[in-house]
């Protein structure tokens, strides 16, 4: 019980830090993390920034709710298939930034090396084809690139990023929608200065 209550109140705690930057306002994203072979999961119709206890529910694997009167977010199964996918992941935020919403949202991905940062901490970040919020297409076009990827953004979506921890989950979501508005800026200064394949590389031999 005592390892349940600290995953809920991590929940809590950045969705909470997800709302004050505006990574996810009103009711979009939701936020999960790994319970034994089970998932703790923020309900449907809830909201990131603003979290009470009583809106993050047990399911299991198969999506089914543990907790009577509790309905989990429409886009669990997109998180049980990372899960399943990645068994070293144990937590996942997903969020509608505006900067990176931008990108997903005008079929662009973040796959050039620009920034050395970025290049070490997610090699790229691709473009999931979109479909339909919480169907099983939505889940089979984005954690096919989980394979090779922690962050991925979602056409006309959103972003979704996994990781070990909830904090180093939060640091990229952080990173990477900076990394967004960095590229941005850089198409309205003439576009960017592309680092070389070497450099790239070497900067990946680093990890």
């Amino acid at each position: 019980m005592f390892y349940k209550n600290k995953l809920i109140n991590e929940i809590i705690k950045y969705g909470k830090m997800c709302g004050e930057k505006n990574f996810s306002p009103g009711y979009s994203g939701n936020i999960s993390a790994r319970y034994c072979d089970k998932m703790l999961i923020t309900t449907s119709g809830s909201s990131n920034g603003y979290l009470k206890r009583n809106q993050i529910v047990l399911t299991d694997f198969e999506g089914n709710s543990l907790e009577k009167g509790k309905k989990p977010s429409s886009e669990k199964f997109l998180h049980i298939g990372i899960y399943k996918l990645r068994p070293e992941i144990n937590y996942i935020i997903h969020v509608h930034s505006p900067y990176l919403s931008s990108f997903a949202s005008s079929g662009k991905d973040l796959m050039e090396p620009i920034m050395a940062e970025n290049v070490f901490y997610f090699g790229g970040i691709p473009l999931a084809e979109y479909a339909l919020p919480s169907t099983m297409q939505l889940v089979e076009n984005t954690i096919k690139y989980f394979d090779k990827y922690d962050a991925v953004l979602m056409g006309n979506h959103g972003f979704i990023v996994a990781s070990k921890t909830m904090e180093d989950a939060y640091m990229k979501l952080e990173l990477a929608e900076s990394y967004a508005q960095v590229v941005l800026n850089t198409y309205i200064l003439g576009g960017a200065k592309l680092l070389t394949g070497e450099e790239a590389q070497k900067i990946l031999d680093m990890r």
